[in-house]
């Protein structure tokens, strides 16, 4: 099969259709028909001539031999599990085993100092009310440049989420300095619906742009304002925003459940996460517990 050739393939448009009716977001169905992609290029032949011993050692192969990451395993069997077992039907044994670790890390976190650090060295305006708006509302990368006009409630200071990860609606708090530098940016181009618009290379796309500025642009603008600003942490990206606008929130003494509706989370134990970022009320501990116990 000719490299690349999947994605021209019927396979590949049952599999984005199925996918489509199961409620998957567009990031989801890339990364599934990507996975996809890289077993039918390795055995170079359809998918529907790939037996099940050829399908565990390809696993293996991905495992021991490409060493590929605990994440990046974790796509590579949903992605050709959910193809096998709902475009193909195979009823194998080794799609309801077929399982990745999942790696207990801590996600990395920037103080307030450091965010104000990086956020002083973004070259360009329109770079900066998003990387802003991102950290001061919580958002995701993709939820962040979907923004649009009639998502953001001026008179309850709050942004209607709706097009964030599984599909989700959920209200966040809008910050005042946020409304107002959002309507500023919003001036500069005044398009009639997206609040982040592609702007284009000579920057005057703005105004009938329909597609949002690119991620990959705007992942370039933060990781040359992280530079700039020398900060040496390990794990600090866009994203990394989102986990310091939820510790900040932690350490200010917002309540966790709050939190979690902020962020989206459907499971409190993922918002927990965060109370490994902080030693907030770890100074005195021993002085309260020392308190408690006296007389005991």
């Amino acid at each position: 099969m000719e490299k690349h050739a999947w994605y021209r393939t019927d396979w590949h448009s049952r599999m984005d259709k199925s996918m489509q009716v199961n409620g998957m977001g567009e990031s989801t169905r890339e990364a599934y028909s990507r996975a996809m992609r890289k077993l039918v290029e390795f055995y170079d032949k359809s998918p529907d001539h790939i037996t099940e011993d050829e399908l565990l050692d390809y696993f293996i192969h991905r495992q021991g031999v490409t060493g590929w990451a605990p994440a990046t395993m974790r796509i590579c069997y949903s992605g050709v599990k959910f193809f096998f077992m709902h475009v193909l039907k195979r009823d194998w044994h080794l799609l309801s085993i077929a399982h990745a670790r999942r790696e207990k890390r801590l996600p990395a976190v920037l103080s307030r100092e450091e965010i104000k650090k990086i956020l002083a060295q973004v070259d360009t305006f329109h770079n900066y009310a998003y990387l802003t708006t991102v950290y001061s509302c919580g958002l995701r990368l993709q939820e962040g440049l979907y923004l649009e006009i009639s998502d953001i409630d001026g008179i309850r200071k709050m942004i209607h989420v709706h097009r964030g990860k599984g599909a989700k609606d959920r209200y966040v708090p809008l910050p005042e300095s946020t409304y107002s530098l959002l309507r500023r940016y919003w001036c500069t181009h005044r398009n009639p619906k997206l609040i982040f618009p592609a702007v284009g290379r000579t920057r005057n796309q703005g105004p009938i742009s329909t597609i949002p500025m690119s991620i990959e642009g705007v992942q370039g603008g933060f990781r040359r304002a992280k530079l700039a600003a020398g900060i040496k942490k390990r794990g600090v990206s866009v994203h990394t925003l989102r986990h310091s606008y939820a510790t900040h929130l932690l350490e200010a003494g917002v309540n966790l459940r709050v939190i979690q509706k902020n962020l989206g989370h459907s499971n409190i134990e993922t918002t927990m996460i965060y109370l490994h970022l902080t030693n907030k009320g770890m100074e005195d501990a021993y002085e309260i517990i020392n308190s408690l116990m006296q007389g005991v």
